[in-house]
């Protein structure tokens, strides 16, 4: 029989040894409650032999201590649930702020791209554009020339996706005539320069060359528009260019 004072051997060491050793302690309250002897490991001999196990403790508290040890393990079996969780969402967030990082350099990278290659596709198209077929000076000399030999020189000199736009703004500004003169501003020309010797940036045969005239428009409406189609697209808008 249990002492009256038995209870008060009851350390605060012993209710931390009975609670981290809650396996055994169980197992010696299902040893008892089946009417078999349990016997202390030496472990738990050595951990606990100035302490109080669950079987010194009487049976009316024997409850409280193991629903206290269940109690603290699901505690600390809860804590470490938690930071193991906390650990992982951590990892998943590095992970995912490592791949946006990647996926924003990739988009920038393309972005970048397509922007370099719409520029050198411009840069082509112009050059394309401002690139004559024949130069002004593989034309012989005559002491005239017809509208269609006007026509035809300039056809062989403007490339021909921008043949049309450049000859609507030689129809409307001197219907092919190299020496047609304005009366009130003095713009002369097929393309009405002014003043008229604008042409001689592009030779000094201007006056009788109208394959001069047609380099030096050509030059002007690459230079100023772009390309005579752009220029023929202000010229609509306008009326001058």
């Amino acid at each position: 029989m249990l002492e009256g004072n038995r209870v008060s051997r009851i350390s605060v060491r012993g209710f931390a040894v009975a609670s981290a050793t809650a396996v055994t302690a169980v197992g010696s309250v299902v040893g008892v409650a089946s009417g078999s002897v349990a016997q202390p490991s030496n472990d738990a001999e050595a951990t606990a032999s100035d302490s109080t196990l669950l079987a010194d403790i009487p049976a009316g508290q024997q409850a409280q201590v193991q629903t206290a040890s269940l109690t603290q393990q699901a505690d600390a079996q809860a804590i470490a649930a938690d930071a193991s969780a906390k650990k992982d969402a951590e990892a998943a967030a590095r992970k995912q702020a490592a791949d946006d990082a990647v996926a924003k350099q990739q988009a920038a990278a393309k972005q970048a791209k397509a922007e370099k290659d719409a520029k050198e596709r411009e840069a082509a198209e112009k050059a394309a554009s401002r690139s004559a077929t024949r130069d002004a000076s593989s034309f012989s000399v005559q002491s005239s020339y017809t509208v269609a030999q006007i026509q035809a020189m300039a056809a062989q000199m403007v490339p021909s996706g921008q043949f049309q736009c450049f000859s609507n703004i030689v129809n409307h500004e001197s219907s092919w005539n190299y020496h047609a003169v304005n009366a009130s501003s003095g713009a002369y020309g097929l393309f009405q320069a002014l003043p008229a010797g604008k042409y001689a940036s592009a030779g000094s045969d201007w006056q009788t060359n109208p394959a001069t005239q047609i380099k030096w428009g050509l030059n002007y409406m690459n230079g100023r528009y772009g390309s005579p189609c752009e220029a023929w697209s202000f010229w609509q808008a306008n009326h001058w260019y």
